[in-house]
């Protein structure tokens, strides 16, 4: 860590002001990012402090000198100081190795801390200088306006918009809860340092950042208990209390102003997977579905009870005063409120009673109780509508006489809330694998002596067979008959979801995704699922609705090439087009980046995505113009861009023409939520570059060149790309033998195994076969060991297969694709990135994990060449031989924080090393694996984008 900075031989008196010296309109990148810098050196000197007291002179010093070596070897290119920095680590203790690693991993988070106070820093400094970046709602509004796009096209565009982040809780979020806390308080103190003017106002606030950081160190990083679904639901619900409640209503207040005159409806709302997704993690009960809704109930409904307090004490306007509305002396009235001290004090006396309705409902919903009672609890709402309407009053009642100036403040924003997020906060989403619904069935059939083999039908006789059933009013299950313990857990699922419904509206559950979705009657098992629960009511052949969309998910290659063909053949079936419109005409269909890539690829599942896109876009064109049927979208992205994870204004853009039309859902996981949603206004920015692109997306990218997009001669090119990028991606990873050993040895995906940093199991089945590995954490341990091959393998032995013939002429496509294509300059931003983050020196010290030196060395100069292949490919076409070359400012991160990154690799490695080797029994063994894991949250938090 940077040394403690030597105090000043004279001190400003405690309150003469400091001159302003964080300039950022210096127009060199060393002046933009001085403030940068003073934040990262004032974190590193707190820190430093803090271990120097905490573990002594000693430790403080061998951390120093790792630092230093380490800034040597990395930024001045000193192979001296890289052959001593081996050397020193390597002769570490256990005890010295876990105190190194815990020092960089807080300083990794230090650092990310600071440089998202800047990247605030620096957009407020853009906006106020006139100038927008992309991904804002002022440049989006401002090339609407110059494509003549009226306000009245925006406003009905978000009439009938649905956009939804959807948070889900796959294992790779590492960061406990208390340490997330701690970091939003060091955020928000180093957010306020720009406004202090007084030594003795920046000397308190370095005394209160320096007793965080203490926190931080004397706070164990790691969980000791494996993640329980509820723990992954409270940290889920940790980002609407900071962020989400309060910056959605600011962002649709910012679209309000600039679609001035026109309603803005609630199109933005959350989505939840935590507390619903079952597939492979039989943690998931109907018990935990009902738990996720509660507590998110009770996040709602106190922040509500939160604000009607405060906004009783604001709205203090006595009837002497000012007049009210007949319906505000109504709503007044109806409350309990006796307190004579408020006899004149009509919003008051109307609040008191709100807030009783409130906490009753509270009470009712979720067995809680508020905090505090002017009068006692009663009379609860039934549904959030009613509490909105009685807002309404307020508002009306303000507006008519002469109180405008009080609404905005509070409650504006307390209405918007509430129409977002309900007494539900966020849809949850249930999801389970389509061969556990097939199991459930042909239970349901054998007992009910309907067919006795289920499973052994062809797909054309359970699609006949299970309409039949679609049509029959009679239930399948025999009463009192003896069913299996899968089966009582999926149809109580069903029955709890029928249930939670009716308690918390109808906006608290809206979608059923099927996993390994391989044929119509996938669907149609689920659809059979909701009527035997009550979920569908009526038959297909007379009426039905169902409660839940049946949103299938289309994951591996083959999956996507047939979801085209299976949609298609399942609206084609008697009765199914019928009942979607009847129950709401909404078709979601959710596409897998993870398993594609791992099953073809970085390139190959790009494009492979694309081409499905484009296909469902083409079948539903003629259903949305003939009868308004909506289809959206759910792209399940990750963090890494192996696992469709990038900045989401580009993805988004780089979607094929007419497949937004905006409708867009997309995943957040792992380190990405708390790198995009911890601070509340980056958080806010974030929803914002969302809204922006999909804005854009739908209403600016409507005269394609041709149906598909791109010329012709495009879409060969990717398509030749593809199917040779596929092919030496699959002869490397399935087809070189030895590759799953080289992988389970030159990873730390053992380790990340017995980390406890999700509720869910790493690998679907008990097998150390790639193909049974979560995709997950197949991305994340290459991450670790700065690989990344997920996110660039293939691409550099296509492009030289592509360029085997006619070289030259093909190189100019290849540019003219890049500069000219969205999707193709997109997908090689990214891959820039991946490369820029990998790092084959680092990965070469993991090869040293293989026990099988001859194994290791073949696999892993296979590795080399191909991603050597890739870098060059990559600089032949965009014409860019550094990488990051045209986003400098994520190249200015990298630098600064590799030196800090490196450390915690090379003793990860080390680490790794002694515990496969260790006795059982062994004291240290402990230590050993608390370092590895330490080093595992570091290394993520320093490359963020990990999940």
């Amino acid at each position: 860590m940077p040394r403690a900075a030597a105090r000043p031989a004279t001190a400003r008196t405690a309150e003469q002001p400091i001159p302003p010296s964080r300039s950022l309109d210096a127009g060199d990148a060393a002046a933009k990012n001085r403030p940068l810098m003073e934040d990262i050196r004032l974190l590193g000197r707190l820190l430093g402090d803090v271990i120097r007291e905490q573990e002594g002179k000693e430790a403080f010093e061998l951390i120093e000198r790792v630092r230093q070596l380490s800034v040597a070897y990395r930024l001045k290119k000193d192979a001296s100081a890289g052959r001593v920095l081996d050397r020193l680590l390597k002769n570490l203790s256990t005890d010295q190795t876990v105190s190194v690693i815990r020092a960089f991993s807080y300083f990794s988070h230090l650092a990310n801390i600071a440089e998202d106070r800047h990247h605030v820093r620096r957009r407020q400094h853009h906006e106020q200088q006139g100038h927008q970046q992309d991904g804002s709602l002022g440049l989006s509004f401002e090339r609407l306006h110059r494509a003549d796009v009226r306000s009245a096209d925006v406003a009905a565009t978000l009439a009938q918009a649905y956009i939804s982040p959807v948070l889900t809780a796959h294992p790779t979020e590492v960061q406990r809860k208390s340490i997330l806390d701690a970091e939003r308080a060091i955020a928000e103190l180093i957010g306020q340092r720009d406004d202090l003017r007084s030594e003795r106002e920046r000397r308190d606030n370095e005394a209160l950042m320096r007793a965080r950081i203490t926190q931080l160190w004397q706070t164990r990083m790691l969980r000791y208990t494996k993640l329980t679904v509820a723990d992954e639901i409270e940290n889920a619900l940790s980002y609407y209390q900071s962020t989400f409640l309060r910056e959605i209503p600011k962002l649709y207040r910012e679209i309000e102003q600039h679609l001035a005159g026109f309603a803005v409806p609630p199109f933005l709302r959350m989505g939840q997977w935590i507390g619903g997704d079952r597939d492979g993690n039989p943690n998931v009960t109907a018990a935990t579905l009902r738990m996720a809704l509660a507590r998110q109930a009770e996040v709602a409904l106190r922040f509500y009870l939160t604000e009607v307090h405060a906004l009783g004490a604001e709205l203090s306007i006595s009837q002497m005063l000012a007049g009210i509305t007949p319906e505000m002396q109504a709503l007044a009235d109806r409350s309990a409120d006796q307190n004579p001290h408020r006899e004149d004090e009509p919003y008051r006396r109307a609040l008191v009673g709100i807030y009783a309705r409130l906490a009753a409902t509270l009470h009712a919903l979720t067995g809680t109780e508020a905090l505090r009672h002017a009068v006692a609890p009663q009379n609860p709402y039934t549904e959030a509508s009613q509490f909105l309407a009685d807002l309404g009053v307020i508002e009306a009642s303000l507006q008519s006489h002469h109180a405008q100036a009080l609404v905005a403040p509070r409650l504006a924003p307390l209405k918007r809330a509430v129409q977002v997020f309900g007494f539900h906060l966020a849809t949850v989403d249930l999801r389970q694998s389509s061969d556990k619904h097939e199991a459930v069935v042909a239970e349901l059939l054998q007992t009910a002596r309907l067919h006795g083999d289920y499973a052994a039908l062809d797909e054309m006789a359970r699609r006949e067979l299970l309409l039949g059933l679609l049509d029959d009013a009679r239930p399948l299950r025999v009463h009192g008959a003896a069913y299996s313990e899968l089966a009582v857990s999926e149809l109580a699922i069903f029955e709890a979801a029928r249930e939670m419904l009716s308690r918390y509206g109808r906006e608290a559950l809206r979608h059923y995704i099927i996993s390994h979705t391989e044929s119509v009657s996938d669907l149609l098992e689920v659809l059979l699922l909701q009527k035997e629960c009550g979920l569908m009511t009526g038959t297909l052949d007379a009426g039905a609705t169902n409660a839940l969309i049946v949103v299938p998910l289309f994951e591996t290659i083959g999956d996507l090439r047939q979801a085209e063909p299976i949609m298609r053949e399942f609206y084609a079936l008697p009765g199914i087009t019928e009942l979607v419109l009847r129950s709401g005409a909404e078709q979601d269909i959710m596409l897998g980046y993870s398993d594609s890539n791992k099953d073809g690829g970085f390139f190959t599942s790009n494009w492979e995505l694309y081409r499905a896109e484009l296909a469902l876009v083409g079948l539903f064109g003629p259903l949305r113009e003939q009868h308004g049927l909506i289809l959206r979208l759910f792209h399940g992205r990750g963090g890494t861009v192996g696992r469709g994870g990038g900045p989401s204004y580009q993805a988004i853009l780089a979607q094929p023409p007419g497949t937004v039309n905006g409708q867009i859902r997309l995943t957040e996981q792992g380190e990405v939520i708390g790198s995009k949603y911890a601070n509340p206004e980056i958080g806010r920015r974030n929803l914002e570059t969302l809204v922006a692109a999909t804005l854009e997306a739908t209403l600016l990218h409507t005269t394609p060149a041709s149906k598909a997009g791109a010329p012709k001669a495009f879409l060969e090119a990717a398509a030749a790309i593809s199917e040779a990028s596929y092919s030496g991606y699959r002869k490397l990873v399935y087809g070189t033998p030895g590759f799953t050993d080289y992988f389970f040895a030159a990873t730390p995906i053992r380790e990340i195994a017995e980390l406890n940093i999700g509720s869910r199991p790493a690998s679907r089945k008990a097998t150390r076969a790639i193909e049974d590995l979560r995709a997950i954490p197949w991305s994340f341990s290459w991450g670790q060991c700065r690989v990344a091959l997920p996110g660039w393998c293939g691409f550099g032995s296509a492009i030289d297969a592509y360029l085997a013939e006619d070289r030259d002429e093909r190189l100019k496509l290849l540019q003219r694709m890049h500069k000219q294509w969205p999707f193709f300059r997109t997908l090689l931003s990214n891959l820039d990135m991946v490369l820029a983050k990998s790092d084959l020196r680092i990965a070469a010290r993991y090869v040293e994990l293989v026990e099988d030196k001859r194994l290791g060395k073949r696999i892993f100069a296979a590795i080399k060449a191909e991603w050597e292949r890739t870098h060059d490919a990559l600089a032949l076409i965009t014409g860019e031989a550094e990488r990051l070359q045209s986003n400098p400012a994520l190249a200015r991160s990298i630098e600064h924080r590799f030196p800090y990154l490196d450390p915690l690799n090379h003793l990860q490695v080390e680490l790794m090393r002694r515990y496969r080797n260790r006795k059982d029994g062994a004291p240290e063994n402990e230590r050993l694996q608390r370092g590895i894991h330490i080093s595992i949250n570091g290394v993520a938090a320093g490359l963020r984008n990990t999940g």
